[in-house]
């Protein structure tokens, strides 16, 4: 019964967004996101302490206190973006591609994904939880490039089966994150298509360690494993809101995925070089990058 309450209230809730008059819908989940979001101190705890590290990590700062009204601007803005992430997410199924074509620019590294696209070898994009990636991802149809993404399965099942049917809707093919996982995005690479990773968080607790904004982290390997594996170009990129209701991504240079060695070293090397990468993207927008999971070990 309460599976079926929550499938039916997302349902709801995402009709009534889709329907809502452009921006309106913005406003209101900005509102929601920043009343709500700091109720669940374990989020904003971690929220606080991932922007910490994004904002101060050059000052090698060990301590949340450095400048404390900074930072609280800053949550009090990440959340707010959190919610323009859910409430724009939600928007796209109901726009036409032309008005998502018209309102997403690459505005720097569109030749790397020209390039990645003639090579015909395959494509690996590494993207942070900034911004809203599911944009940047519609986006690519205009450029004959679909995209193959995977997903944390939601409990209950048909709450995935909406999420995933809605992400299609908009062209973004959705995987589950299972044992099958790897093995089907080797045959879109090998295929010549585009797989989509975000990995900023190590969901499954089997990643890669790696310097992160002056702390030891995991990331996830699955990026630079593909792109080892099968050959595909890996860029990094992020996809930003803004500015005004436009949506705008930088695409980074393609990682050097030359083998070296054996292939957990590979793994460990590249990763580290997307790590790197995804440190100046976040850094661009801190107040875009919605990860409210704990990142770095506490002091």
């Amino acid at each position: 019964m309460a599976s079926r309450a929550r499938v039916a209230l997302m349902k709801s809730l995402g009709a009534v967004l889709e329907v809502l008059p452009e921006r309106a819908d913005v406003a209101m989940a900005r509102r929601l996101a920043r009343r709500l979001g700091p109720r669940n101190t374990l989020a904003k705890a971690n929220l606080e302490r991932n922007l910490a590290h994004a904002l101060f990590a050059e000052r090698h700062v060990d301590s949340l206190s450095s400048d404390a009204a900074l930072l609280a601007r800053f949550v009090d803005r990440a959340f707010a973006s959190y919610g323009q992430y859910w409430a724009e997410g939600a928007k796209l199924p109901a726009l036409r591609q032309g008005v998502i074509d018209d309102r997403f620019a690459i505005s720097e590294g569109m030749e790397h994904l020209v390039a990645a696209r003639e090579s015909r070898q395959g494509l690996v994009v590494a993207l942070p939880h900034v911004g809203s990636w599911e944009w940047g991802g519609s986006f690519l149809n205009s450029l004959g490039l679909g995209m193959t993404a995977i997903a944390e399965e939601l409990e209950p099942p048909a709450l995935f089966e909406w999420f995933k049917k809605k992400r299609e809707s908009i062209g973004i093919r959705i995987e589950p994150l299972n044992e099958h996982a790897g093995t089907v995005m080797l045959e879109v690479l090998r295929g010549g298509g585009v797989v989509g990773l975000l990995c900023d968080r190590d969901l499954q607790g089997n990643g890669v360690e790696v310097d992160f904004f002056g702390e030891r982290v995991t990331m996830p390997a699955g990026p630079a494993t593909l792109a080892l594996r099968s050959g595909a170009t890996l860029l990094v990129a992020a996809c930003y809101s803004g500015p005004g209701r436009d949506h705008h991504a930088v695409v980074t240079a393609p990682i050097d995925t030359t083998r070296y060695g054996k292939l957990r070293a590979d793994v460990s090397r590249v990763t580290q070089l997307i790590a790197h990468e995804l440190e100046g993207l976040i850094a661009r927008a801190p107040e875009q990058w919605h990860v409210l999971q704990p990142l770095f070990v506490e002091p």
